[in-house]
């Protein structure tokens, strides 16, 4: 189904996004949202396209569970709740620190080891609160800090130093490009500095749905399975209260999904099914809608989608509007699923 034998790295370019949404005020089209779109059937094989899949992108936070499945390869011993946190793209909840603290308690190590960049809560109620209060950003609190304790966590079973441990030459980081390269099944074509500070990977789109489907299909109690297993129990402490990708997960059975900064989200089913979504511009209001209808061009059922379907444009307070993907992404009669 999937090549162990990486080809190429991706080629560097100006990705040839297509129309992927429209922004629909009063039956007129106000705006377009472009992007790109990758369906993948349960044998691996492209199904359906809309744009620029193999360009190298930026997966930014959706590439989560390929560095959380890294980290298990090495050795980190972690399952349940706190894996799902070094996974997440946390909302900066008190859950979610005091399970940041936890992974720092049981390595031995301590707030100040964490090297990622301080930040106030990603959630606006929980962020606004801390204004509030006068509290300051704080490592903790920046959502990628329960996968930067699982970072320094790995490096210390390993016995490899802990102040660098963000440097792309770094062992714990060539391990994290080496499974980048396994799972997606080509090497990444670039390496640069993540918004929390890690080393990020340029991929292919069609690289990160194939990466998530190797990991929803891996015989069980492998590294793979356990992130799937993990994040999809847990899908709260993987984002937090209220968050689209959650409640995804939830509507969808045995669905793993993560969003990523600028517009992406991928996910995949226990089958090997998968999408991925990159919107150009980064916009979060066409992620989910695009999102849900490549889920249904892939045969998941559209009524367990409803619920994702965009936030409705207001005018005068009023509804008068949506983001509507385009109708290339209708539902594909012949792949539907009961």
């Amino acid at each position: 189904m999937y090549s162990s034998s990486p080809a190429d790295a991706p080629l560097v370019r100006e990705p040839l996004h297509v129309p992927v949404a429209h922004l629909v005020r009063g039956g007129v089209v106000e705006g377009i949202h472009y992007g790109s779109v990758v369906v993948l059937g349960a044998d691996g094989r492209v199904r359906f396209r809309l744009g620029d899949i193999e360009a190298a992108f930026y997966p930014r936070s959706a590439l989560k569970p390929v560095q959380a499945v890294a980290m298990l390869r090495a050795g980190l011993p972690l399952d349940g709740e706190l894996l799902s946190l070094a996974a997440a793209s946390h909302s900066g909840e008190e859950r979610h620190l005091a399970g940041t603290r936890r992974i720092l308690e049981l390595a031995g190590l301590a707030e100040d080891d964490l090297r990622n960049v301080p930040d106030m809560p990603f959630d606006p109620v929980v962020r606004d609160a801390w204004v509030r209060e006068g509290r300051m950003p704080s490592r903790l609190a920046q959502n990628c800090s329960g996968k930067h304790a699982a970072m320094l966590w790995t490096a210390k079973l390993n016995g490899w130093s802990l102040d660098d441990y963000l440097d792309p030459a770094h062992p714990l980081q060539r391990k994290i490009a080496a499974t980048v390269e396994d799972l997606t099944g080509r090497p990444a074509a670039r390496v640069t500095v993540d918004g929390c500070g890690a080393p990020l990977f340029a991929i292919s789109l069609h690289g990160l749905a194939r990466a998530l489907a190797r990991i929803t299909t891996a015989a069980p109690g492998t590294p793979e399975a356990r992130v799937a297993d993990a994040m999809r129990e847990h899908a709260e402490m993987a984002s937090g209260t209220g968050r689209d990708v959650a409640a995804l997960m939830r509507a969808v059975p045995g669905l793993l999904a993560k969003d990523g900064f600028e517009g992406v989200q991928v996910a995949a089913l226990p089958d090997g099914t998968a999408i991925a979504v990159k919107i150009a511009d980064g916009a979060n209001r066409a992620r989910i809608p695009v999102a849900a209808a490549a889920l249904a061009r892939a045969g998941v059922d559209p009524a367990l989608l409803t619920e994702f379907a965009g936030e409705p444009l207001l005018g005068g307070g009023e509804p008068v509007g949506s983001v509507r993907p385009v109708h290339a992404l209708d539902p594909d009669p012949a792949t539907a699923r009961a």
